[in-house]
């Protein structure tokens, strides 16, 4: 590696990789169509919903980590499931950075002057019917989260280098109405990321680091 080089896996590697991708939020068309092509969950004959996820991924020189939430329990969609801060994009929202800042602080109170925004990934159309715009952002550590208990159990962070090795990349799949529906799973200790989040990593894995 050249001496100039940032340190693989750094925040400052994983900026100049987002740097280098002309027209980055724009491009292939993904979502959980790529794994499910064809199967009826994805033609529901609803407008699809916009929503935005802030990939906030904290500045530990060396080792850049990922922070994520699990949904709290008690919530009536997706409960309990590993996700990145976020939600729907309200008409109050000036942008998809916008909601997604918004949406971070809401959810764990993760001031937007400690998240330094980069830009935006391709959208990633969910199944359950979400266009979801992930924005990427550097976050500077040191900061103390405060969780909106209505909305999140816990929040953590899992290292970039773990995420972006495409060997923790499982396929997986059950059964939806008798029929199977498959997406990535991707297990980090006693934590279990999968589904649209999981789908969401495998996306800046392809566009950055494959």
């Amino acid at each position: 590696m050249d001496q100039m080089s940032p340190a693989p896996f750094s925040s400052a590697d994983f900026r100049a990789r987002f740097a280098a991708q002309p027209d980055a939020h724009a491009g292939d068309d993904y979502g959980d169509h790529r794994f499910n092509p064809g199967h009826p969950r994805l033609h529901q004959g609803k407008a699809l919903r916009d929503a935005a996820v802030l990939i906030p991924v904290v500045d530990h020189e060396g080792d850049a980590t990922v922070l994520l939430t699990k949904r709290a329990e008690k919530l009536r969609n997706h409960s309990g499931q590993v996700a990145f801060p976020g939600g729907t994009i309200d008409p109050t929202d000036a942008s998809p950075e916008a909601a997604a800042l918004r949406e971070t602080f809401e959810e764990i109170g993760l001031a937007p002057d400690r998240i330094e925004i980069i830009g935006r990934m391709p959208d990633y159309v969910a199944g359950s019917g979400y266009r979801i715009a992930p924005v990427l952002g550097i976050v500077r550590p040191g900061f103390e989260l405060v969780l909106n208990a209505d909305e999140v159990d816990a929040a953590f962070e899992v290292p970039l280098r773990f995420l972006m090795d495409p060997v923790n990349h499982k396929r997986d799949s059950r059964m939806w109405n008798d029929l199977e529906w498959f997406f990535y799973d991707m297990p980090y200790g006693d934590r279990r990321i999968w589904g649209v989040t999981a789908g969401i990593i495998r996306t800046l894995y392809e566009r950055l680091y494959a």
